[in-house]
């Protein structure tokens, strides 16, 4: 089936400001309070005023606060706002979107962010949902006890490691390799590097998923600015310009993804294929990703059926150390959800703009001229900088049948 080509896009937007707030389990702030927060600090990252931001997108799930509440309070006259409902795989395809409202002329600069209490508040399928009432899908899912994520993925994992042999083992790497560029990380929420038998013996959630296979769940916010890549020439920092962008793709089934054949395909088998023309490069051109790791299996998949390695050999790439910080391409060098924190994705493309910047926030000195320098030391509490990143590919989820994906360049 023939898509609309992207390709005419491609270098003519950019990300020129990110910001956030602290990870934390306890904010004790309203969603609204986060939100200006980290869209002020987007904002003083990109060097622009409230007359120079003129759009704002936001997505939530049962949480978060309106844009054109939080652009009043930062002074702000938007001629464009949008809120979508939507977690995990939203934030990739929000920058699709403001592209393209900028390109139509609604507006020329576009904020966009994600606020929630996603450990204190509302909880993905935990506490602070009030009463059950089972309807529409739920129909075929809660009914049956399946009620969080991890329940309802569970099928995609244990059908992989049934078909092509991949173990807990392999599978636990991610988060080994995740904790240690945590550990270099200031921020993260988990900074302590663990190993694989840490992942194995902590308690099973839902069988094969053991605790610390799964995200941390944390309070925050996170913004990222989009603008024209000819205005982003005049901000403060090099751009991270957009190649390309997929926005909510999805199998043949989104809502019973098990239902439709092969179980461990995932949406970016679809994706890639509208990704990478449009980018004009290929997987084995990235530097490094940033994929959505809700669970330690998640990145895995992903990994495959964007074309990083074949279906099945998912296990040996993200054990055999090319994910890890100094390995051949690098996978959330800040710790992504499984150590730094959980933004239903906004913090591995926060983390990605700052690395086609050269300039992550690690425990390396500060110069005079108040940038990092790195030392490409990835020993614990020191850098985690990919040396000379010019290519980025983050990788959105929201469940096996729908992703997001987005590629950036050094601009």
């Amino acid at each position: 089936m023939e898509t609309t080509s992207g390709r005419h896009l491609r270098d003519r937007y950019a990300i020129v400001g990110v910001g956030e707030t602290p990870y934390t389990r306890r904010s004790g702030r309203t969603t609204r309070h986060m939100a200006v927060d980290a869209v002020r600090n987007a904002m003083q990252d990109a060097g622009l005023g409230p007359a120079d931001v003129d759009g704002m997108m936001s997505y939530s799930v049962m949480d978060s606060t309106m844009s054109p509440t939080v652009g009043a309070d930062l002074g702000l006259r938007l001629d464009f706002y949008m809120d979508v409902i939507g977690g995990g795989s939203s934030i990739e395809a929000l920058i699709g979107l403001a592209m393209g409202a900028i390109e139509a002329g609604m507006c020329k600069t576009v904020a966009i962010f994600r606020s929630m209490n996603g450990a204190t508040g509302v909880r993905m399928g935990g506490s602070g949902r009030g009463p059950m009432q089972i309807s529409g899908d739920g129909l075929f899912t809660t009914a049956y006890g399946m009620t969080s994520p991890a329940q309802i993925f569970s099928h995609t994992f244990m059908r992989h490691m049934y078909e092509f042999g991949t173990t807990p083992e392999q599978v636990a790497h991610v988060k080994v390799f995740h904790s240690h560029a945590a550990s270099n990380n200031p921020k993260a929420y988990y900074s302590q590097r663990v190993t694989v038998d840490d992942v194995l013996s902590s308690r099973v959630i839902v069988h094969p998923l053991h605790l610390l296979d799964c995200c941390v769940e944390t309070d925050n916010a996170t913004c990222l600015i989009v603008t024209t890549a000819e205005r982003a020439a005049d901000l403060r920092h090099t751009p991270a310009r957009i190649l390309s962008v997929v926005g909510r793709c999805n199998k043949p089934r989104m809502d019973n993804h098990y239902q439709h054949g092969p179980i461990t395909r995932v949406a970016g088998y679809y994706a890639k294929d509208i990704l990478w023309p449009n980018a004009g490069v290929g997987p084995e051109d990235v530097d490094l990703t940033g994929s959505y790791d809700a669970f330690t299996f998640t990145t895995l998949l992903q990994l495959e059926d964007y074309g990083f390695c074949k279906k099945g050999e998912g296990g040996d790439y993200v054990s055999n150390g090319t994910i890890g910080l100094g390995g051949r391409r690098p996978n959330n060098t800040a710790g992504g959800h499984l150590c730094e924190g959980y933004t239903h994705g906004v913090n591995m493309v926060v983390e990605n703009v700052r690395q086609l910047r050269h300039d992550a926030d690690d425990y390396c000195p500060v110069g005079p001229d108040g940038r990092r320098q790195h030392t490409y030391d990835h020993s614990e509490g020191g850098c985690r900088q990919v040396r000379d990143a010019e290519i980025s590919a983050n990788l959105g989820w929201g469940m096996p049948g729908l992703g997001s994906a987005l590629v950036m360049r050094r601009g």
